[in-house]
């Protein structure tokens, strides 16, 4: 049995991927459903997380995002039967077991059935910016219908999918394109994003493309993909000056709005509370991993993952996949998801 394993080097700079083949000795829980993989798309690891948590091992596995048949229930197992088509977001702390990437003893109660209209691919590659995305739009920015939503790298498949979900709503969306072909992606997009604002050439001001298309008011849900915290001159990479400064996102949020940001460490100075507390808006931040580490959250955690899998099959989500990847290169594969260089959902097809 072969499986994908992010492996961490203490004596190197950075971390490398391999396929390692491991025999499966482990014998399946009473709650655990055994899962022949069809798919499994891939996402970065965030090793700093794992190591917060105490997960951090020598191996790794990757493409947590997994569809398949089921083979075989544990003795508890009350949602399942084998030959039942199904998808999971393998948890974070499911990871020290090594599981994960081999597609192995899955639990149940993280587990839901894949609609027969959707393929293999589009499931797995699906399921993470869905659950992003409900976890930002619903659960941290409470959306409602007219709403005006700003998302940021919009034509990313995480922008993709929430642009989408936004719509669905009825909220009206502003978004940002980081390159002359993610604007042409945007445009296509139906229902038609209400304003493209293209970042990449340095001539469009947000905060006065977001103000004069809310008519002065303000955007109600900022959805960021980073922000810059310093000036021009002091960022080291040209990828962050695509993002926005997080003055100018304070600038353009209306009253009573939502920022929702991916910025682990983001720093707010006295004057930048001072004008969110006179705008009355909130700070949250996007940590989708926070589902699996309660169980109070179970139940919240597979209702998403149901309304996901129903979206794609309704074609309310259309996903920004690539071709599918076979698993000789995998490794090719996560290198790019690792250092943030794909521009489309990487997933292998077995």
């Amino acid at each position: 049995l072969k499986g994908g394993f992010f492996i961490k080097n203490k004596f190197a700079s950075q971390s490398v991927q391999k396929l390692v083949e491991k025999e499966n000795l482990l014998a399946l829980g009473e709650h655990y459903v055994k899962v022949q993989v069809k798919a499994c798309a891939l996402s970065h690891v965030d090793t700093k997380l794992l190591s917060v948590l105490q997960l951090q091992k020598k191996l790794i596995p990757v493409g947590r995002e997994i569809a398949g048949i089921v083979l075989d229930v544990g003795p508890k197992v009350t949602f399942f039967q084998s030959d039942d088509e199904v998808v999971d977001v393998c948890a974070v702390h499911v990871l020290d077991s090594r599981q994960c990437s081999l597609g192995i003893g899955v639990q149940e109660h993280e587990t839901v059935h894949k609609p027969e209209k959707v393929t293999w691919v589009e499931a797995a590659g699906t399921m993470r910016d869905g659950l992003r995305s409900y976890t930002a739009l619903h659960s941290l920015a409470h959306i409602t219908a007219g709403n005006t939503v700003l998302v940021v790298d919009g034509a990313s498949p995480f922008g993709t999918i929430a642009i989408q979900l936004a719509h669905h709503v009825g909220a009206r969306v502003i978004a940002t394109a980081h390159s002359t072909e993610d604007k042409t992606h945007l445009e296509g997009l139906r229902p038609k994003v209400a304003r493209v604002i293209n970042v990449s050439d340095g001539k469009a001001d947000l905060v006065e493309c977001c103000l004069e298309e809310t008519g002065g008011l303000g955007v109600d849900i900022v959805l960021d993909a980073g922000v810059r915290l310093y000036s021009k001159e002091d960022e080291s990479t040209n990828k962050s000056l695509l993002l926005p400064h997080k003055h100018d996102i304070i600038t353009l949020l209306a009253v009573g709005s939502h920022w929702v940001t991916t910025e682990e460490n983001l720093q707010l100075d006295p004057p930048d509370s001072c004008s969110l507390f006179l705008k009355g808006a909130t700070v949250a931040f996007l940590n989708d991993e926070v589902w699996n580490l309660s169980s109070m959250l179970q139940g919240k955690y597979l209702h998403i993952l149901k309304d996901v899998m129903e979206k794609l099959s309704n074609e309310i989500f259309r996903p920004q996949l690539d071709e599918p990847v076979p698993l000789y290169e995998a490794m090719v594969s996560m290198e790019m998801v690792q250092k943030n260089q794909a521009r489309k959902r990487q997933v292998i097809q077995l």
